[in-house]
């Protein structure tokens, strides 16, 4: 698999990963120091992997028969670290996602997530 094919698998894991609620996904598809960063309900939102997964879960699954939207609008990768612009929906709402990653031992994975939600 080409690193393009494995961030984007990547990129696809944490979109389905949101759209159904699925923790085990959301935990593969980002580093546990990441951070997710953006303006949510007029206020900074500042969450690390566990508060993002948690927010995530409460929110609840999409239902099984949704094709979640995922428009992969930009794909930067330079040797070990790669940019990735994503417009996703999640709960009604569509955001741009800015997803760094970084490939450690081997795989690719979300370091930082910074995103504006569309209003």
């Amino acid at each position: 698999m080409s690193d393009q094919q494995a961030i984007e698998a990547v990129v696809h894991l944490y979109v389905e990963g949101m759209t159904f609620a699925n923790e085990a996904a959301l935990r593969k598809a980002f580093h546990p120091q990441c951070a997710i960063i953006g303006h949510y309900e007029n206020a900074v939102e500042w969450l690390n992997r566990e508060e993002f997964i948690a927010a995530i879960v409460a929110e609840g699954s999409a239902p099984p028969t949704t094709q979640p939207h995922m428009d992969i609008q930009m794909l930067d990768i330079v040797g070990d670290a790669a940019s990735v612009k994503v417009s996703d929906d999640f709960a009604g709402m569509r955001f741009t996602d800015y997803l760094s990653m970084l490939k450690i031992d081997g795989r690719w994975t979300i370091v930082n997530k910074l995103y504006y939600l569309h209003t």
